[in-house]
């Protein structure tokens, strides 16, 4: 199974490319390192996931049903600028220029494990959305209702 732990700093170069840290391509398996998805996350970032993570969400997310509206509504935001992308022989991503503007990606960025996939921010909105968005007193109460079964 792939599951991600870590956090990066790194920089996208003019041409929109970034360099996947050694430690993230370690925590795949061999034959599953070079192959992803890229589309928008939930917030103002991205969501960068290895291809065998993709496939069955990607199949979920086909299988809800159409005629519902908010299943189309999603479906378009969600899918909507998803990219496949292999690592080039340097070891860099790609980021389509749509997904940039998208999640304001200048040059300096942070990669974020979040378990089967990797969050891509900008490095500015990423702290304050880490720091700012809850205190610590918030943060507690909400890690107590998200994990009350544990």
């Amino acid at each position: 199974m792939i599951g991600f732990l870590g956090e990066y700093e790194v920089t996208v170069d003019s041409k929109g490319r970034f360099l996947l840290p050694a430690k993230f391509k370690e925590q795949l398996p061999a034959e599953e390192s070079s192959q992803f998805v890229i589309n928008r996350g939930l917030e103002a970032c991205l969501s960068l996931y290895p291809i065998k993570i993709w496939e069955p969400l990607f199949e979920k997310v086909n299988k809800l049903n159409d005629f519902d509206t908010k299943v189309r509504q999603f479906k378009r935001y969600f899918l909507n600028g998803a990219t496949m992308m292999e690592l080039d022989s340097a070891g860099r991503l790609l980021v389509p220029q749509s997904l940039r503007e998208y999640a304001g990606l200048e040059k300096d960025i942070v990669l974020v494990s979040m378990g089967k996939r990797i969050e891509i921010w900008d490095v500015n909105k990423y702290k304050k959305e880490l720091f700012e968005s809850y205190s610590q007193e918030e943060f507690k109460n909400v890690a107590s209702e998200v994990m009350k079964d544990e």
